[in-house]
């Protein structure tokens, strides 16, 4: 189901090294200075169980079986959407929120080939439906993401084989395509500056009546 509460829900979602965590920093930074009402959040780890949940997840030490890492990104969004989420919605707040059920559908669905059905069953069960309103797509070669990485701080999902971002890749790319309302792709691979313009637009087009976004434009 499509949100319809007064606030806004927006996903970024991407490939490891896409960028769109630095971009929502900048993003925010922004909205701040214009008293635009709105959280950044993500997920996994948006709550203060889901940060526990996040440090199972991604640590390369813990050997997770794909349906047990499926359970627990589930399991951080049910808790996610009710506490924080919903909330912050129904207040007005404009929510951006890093990454989201696409990911899991991209990751362990396209990734690791979990049957989609029983993800999107799953998903419904954890988030009541919650559907974003807009979702944006940071787009850029697998190779070039894991590029930009830190050398020696790789997480568990950024350590996988460059097969497995391949698929992850192409994964959202066919999500996007059967969602052509919901999703807008960015070129990531532009320089920063470029893509926090593309960003800005993006929301404006979309959101920018709802919650006064002139200021962004203008800014830029």
């Amino acid at each position: 189901m499509a949100t319809s509460y007064p606030g806004s829900f927006v996903t970024l979602e991407g490939p490891e090294g896409a960028g769109k965590t630095t971009q929502l920093k900048l993003l925010s930074k922004q909205l701040d200075q214009m008293g635009v009402k709105h959280i950044v959040t993500r997920d996994p780890g948006g709550t203060s169980l889901g940060k526990q949940i996040r440090r199972i997840l991604l640590n390369p030490e813990n050997p997770v079986m794909p349906m047990t890492e499926l359970l627990l990104y589930q399991a951080d969004r049910a808790q996610h959407v009710d506490e924080l989420i919903i909330p912050a919605l129904k207040n007005g707040t404009l929510v951006l929120c890093d990454r989201y059920v696409d990911s899991t559908r991209a990751y362990q669905g396209y990734g690791r080939g979990i049957d989609l059905n029983l993800i999107n069953e799953l998903s419904k069960m954890a988030t009541g439906g919650l559907t974003p309103e807009l979702t944006i797509l940071f787009d850029i070669e697998s190779s070039d993401g894991l590029g930009r990485l830190h050398p020696g701080g790789h997480d568990r999902l950024e350590r996988e084989a460059i097969e497995f971002h391949h698929k992850v890749r192409d994964g959202y790319h066919q999500l996007a395509k059967q969602e052509p309302e919901r999703w807008v792709i960015i070129d990531a691979s532009k320089p920063l500056t470029v893509v926090q313009e593309d960003l800005r637009q993006i929301l404006f087009e979309r959101v920018g009546k709802k919650h006064k976004l002139a200021g962004l434009i203008e800014a830029s």
